[in-house]
């Protein structure tokens, strides 16, 4: 037996990633992923003198007269800034805002190359929330939008609430909203493969961080009712007395069966199992699940379980990486969904939009559908451009643009 094409094509490509060297990724990020170009010619007196003084001065003059005019003579209202303390990068950790740069850079190469969108990253030597929201507030000029990265919780929580409510543009924390949009969609895209309705699925979401919350939030808010949150200590449930603000709500709102317990209580019985924590998971716990269950094991670079693992028991199996089926990447969402808030000139990001946002991610692949293949490849050209357009459409409809 030989194999499948894509299988072939798989399988090539993890060796390829496999015989990546030391000395290929440093040379890779030597000197930054990043560098400024011309948008117009500057070779002759006639340009200079166009670009800078004496002709920059009219510009200035104009857009002193009528601020709103920055928008269309600066980059600023397609400027995207990727901000971050540095606090949880990655599976790095905590590990300051100067070892967090090549993770911003290369946020903001992939809003380039996915988006055409021009991108800067900036890194804060401060953790604490007031700081670094008047810094966003000072900055406020400089940018059209603002990408929160690797910002660790519950401080990421209030950081963005605190940053969209001060500012008049669209703000998203990626590691949250860009991880739940493309979640739906691969839930979905699971459950189409299935021939089954979400609504009736029972959801189990390993991990109460920022991925978490923002995944069961927008789960809750695509109709899927019974979705059961665990943390460290078990089921988030109403009668824990150790619950923060944040698990307290979700307590609240999630849960419907009144589980209680250890993830073993959870995952009995349970259809779908996110994987959004550090820990692993035991075989015999995927093992206990219902027939055809579905199993997004997402750590990174070593999901909860193995995937050859949990395919013994499950029907459909998505990790976070790049040499197995099914990758559930960012990628998929962020460039499209900033490219079309700031297309629609959106204020803010609202859940309608990343709503939408995850059934354009579908749509891109909804005729090549299989077990294997529930979302696009992060590398599929037409994603982008599909989720900006509805991402826009969205905006206007919701009356944010």
């Amino acid at each position: 037996m030989t194999d499948a094409p894509n299988a072939t094509a798989s399988k090539k490509e993890a060796e390829d990633l496999a015989a990546i060297t030391h000395e290929e990724i440093f040379a890779g990020h030597l000197g930054g992923k990043l560098s400024v170009e011309l948008s117009s010619p500057l070779e002759t007196q006639r340009d200079l003198s166009i670009a800078y003084t004496p002709g920059v001065a009219q510009v200035s003059r104009a857009i002193a007269e009528d601020e709103k005019l920055a928008k269309r003579y600066t980059w600023t209202d397609r400027l995207v800034v990727v901000v971050s303390d540095g606090s949880a990068v990655l599976g790095l950790g905590d590990i300051g805002p100067r070892a967090s740069l090549p993770v911003m850079e290369g946020k903001s190469a992939l809003f380039k190359k996915f988006a055409g969108l021009d991108s800067i990253p900036i890194v804060l030597d401060t953790k604490d929330v007031d700081e670094i929201v008047e810094t966003l507030v000072r900055l406020r000029p400089s940018f059209g939008a603002v990408n929160l990265e690797d910002i660790s919780a519950p401080r990421c929580f209030e950081i963005e609430k605190r940053v969209v409510e001060a500012l008049d543009c669209p703000v998203m924390h990626d590691d949250q909203h860009g991880t739940a949009i493309v979640v739906l969609a691969a839930l979905n895209g699971a459950a189409k493969v299935q021939g089954r309705p979400t609504s009736g699925l029972k959801v189990v979401v390993s991990g109460a961080g920022a991925a978490g919350v923002a995944c069961t939030n927008i789960l809750l808010a695509a109709g899927i009712p019974d979705v059961t949150v665990l943390d460290s200590k078990g089921i988030v449930s109403r009668d824990r007395a150790d619950l923060n603000a944040i698990k307290a709500d979700l307590a609240e709102r999630t849960n419907p069966r009144g589980l209680t317990g250890s993830a073993a209580d959870a995952l009995t019985g349970a259809d779908v199992f996110l994987g959004l924590s550090a820990g692993t998971i035991g075989e015999d716990l995927i093992a206990s699940m219902a027939p055809e269950s579905i199993v997004f094991a997402m750590s990174n670079p070593d999901p909860e379980i193995h995937p050859e693992i949990a395919r013994k028991y499950a029907g459909i199996v998505a990790t976070g990486r790049s040499d197995f089926p099914n990758q559930i990447n960012n990628v998929l969402a962020f460039p499209g969904v900033f490219k079309g808030a700031l297309d629609a000139g959106a204020r803010r990001i609202t859940e309608g939009m990343k709503i939408a946002a995850a059934e354009a991610i579908l749509g891109v692949v909804a005729d090549e559908l299989a077990v294997d293949k529930i979302v696009p490849s992060p590398l599929d050209p037409r994603v982008a451009p599909a989720v900006a357009d509805a991402v826009a459409a969205a905006a206007r409809a919701e009356g944010v643009a």
